[in-house]
């Protein structure tokens, strides 16, 4: 979503890993997914890739998204941030169920209402996690399935639905756009069956990828348009090409390509030296639809949602099958960090978890096993909380510490948690701790410590507090 010029835009043998391939290439299994009915889940990662994030946003009508996963973002702006977003839009953001809600049917719904004095709220949510990148030699796909707010003509006025990701250093800081990067996967503006697909970076205005408009292409949706049912909008990170470069497909067709060799290397370097996190949201007014005939009026009408059927990211190493962990560094320690992505390890395996949201854990842990995550970025305000998501089926009597340490595996712990049987290996809870205040980036070692040979723990993911 274009900002305004000048300011930041918007194992062991008790368990057997299994890895489920497909045998669909990427553009078959997103042609294949844009003719399902809207309550279909994400489909199964073709041969050589591995599912590492998902969300089908099943369950209950009128409930909230998984908090897991998600992050709400409420207010006109992000804290310390640009007024309205940057982009001039005019709502304010919600995380009430009546903007942010699931229907029941495996969909989201984010919908945009106008209260009696003309005031627009909507919602906007992003992925706790910011480590989405391919590895190198590797690709990265992020994609949804989803349906554009159903409504067109003088009632579509000021809408702005967007599937988007912004690169990791802009969370907490919220001045570095857009040279941190921005890949906007799908955009639309005042009910146009189009769907536009960008790359920001560089400086503002102007610069190296010509801002605030960046890098983009567009096409129209066929077969049905974008408002009237659903399809398939993707991106594909691609390091396994030389130049490196970044496709955006509709309902698996390449339309539009960034080539590394576009820009400068450091402008490239500066904007994909790191992970991404993932946006759901839908704007009113704005630069966007101000190119297009301008914002919401009287004329405009609410309460016609964008319908997303799944969000999903797959990975893949290049050269074969299976999940790899991501490069290393600018991890932010107050988003969750997923357990499998460890910069070297010793002693664990990863393996698919049944834990809400999908993807993987670390097991096969015991008494000396570490895993180790570099670049964690705790900030000038000091982290004080540690929390672990974690599971045990570890026979009784059996035990063990799960301990964080900074830069050293043998640095005294900063944090620590007891744990013992959660009633199962994939019986999960999430258990805090006190932490001794940390501030800077520090590489995180996780070490487990216990009196007893056994395995005693399986991680999901853990993060810090203040």
């Amino acid at each position: 979503m274009s900002e305004t010029s000048g300011t930041p835009r918007r194992g062991s043998v008790r368990r057997v890993l299994i890895a489920v391939l497909g045998t669909l290439s990427l553009a078959a299994a997103a042609a294949t997914a844009a003719t399902l009915p809207a309550n279909a889940s994400a489909p199964t990662p073709p041969t050589g890739w591995s599912q590492v994030f998902v969300d089908d946003f099943t369950g209950t009508a009128g409930s909230g998204v998984n908090t897991t996963n998600w992050q709400y973002t409420t207010g006109t702006s992000y804290p310390g941030g640009p007024a309205n977003f940057g982009t001039g839009e005019v709502e304010t953001m919600t995380s009430s169920t009546s903007n942010v809600a699931l229907d029941g049917n495996g969909n989201l719904l984010i919908t945009p209402r106008r209260d009696a004095s003309g005031n627009w709220t909507s919602g906007r949510i992003e992925t706790k996690r910011t480590d989405f990148q391919p590895a190198a030699g590797g690709k990265l796909r992020i994609e949804s399935r989803l349906q554009m707010p159903n409504v067109t003509g003088a009632a579509a006025k000021g809408y702005w639905p967007a599937f988007w990701a912004l690169g990791a250093p802009y969370r907490g800081n919220y001045q570095n756009w857009p040279g941190v990067g921005e890949l906007d996967i799908m955009e639309n503006v005042q009910g146009l069956n189009t769907e536009w697909a960008t790359m920001h970076c560089g400086t503002s205005p102007g610069g190296p990828c010509n801002e605030t408009s960046g890098i983009g292409n567009n096409t129209p949706c066929t077969g049905t348009t974008c408002q009237a049912g659903f399809h398939t909008y993707a991106m594909e990170w691609d390091r396994s090409t030389s130049p490196e470069e970044v496709r955006f497909y509709l309902d698996g067709v390449n339309f539009h390509t960034v080539k590394a060799n576009q820009v400068d290397a450091t402008t490239w370097a500066n904007a994909t030296n790191h992970g991404y996190f993932i946006i759901l949201n839908v704007a009113m007014g704005g630069g966007f639809p101000g190119a297009f005939g301008g914002g919401p009026d009287s004329g405009t009408e609410p309460g016609h949602p964008l319908v997303v059927d799944y969000v999903q990211v797959l990975q893949s190493a290049g050269g074969g099958g299976g999940t790899t962990p991501p490069p290393t560094g600018n991890r932010d320690a107050y988003s969750a960090i997923q357990a499998e992505s460890y910069d070297s390890q010793s002693g664990v395996v990863s393996e698919t978890t049944t834990d809400t949201g999908g993807g993987q854990d670390i097991g096969t842990i015991a008494n000396g096993d570490y895993a180790v995550y570099k670049g964690v970025n705790f900030g000038s305000s000091a982290a004080t909380q540690f929390h672990g998501r974690v599971a045990s089926g570890a026979a009784g009597g059996v035990s063990g510490l799960v301990e964080v340490r900074l830069d050293s595996r043998t640095s005294t712990p900063v944090a620590s948690f007891a744990l013992a049987n959660t009633g199962g290996w994939q019986s999960w809870r999430t258990v805090p701790a006190n932490m001794s205040s940390v501030t800077g980036t520090h590489d995180v070692y996780l070490t487990f410590t216990s009196g007893q040979p056994a395995d005693f723990v399986n991680v999901n993911w853990f993060d810090f507090g203040h």
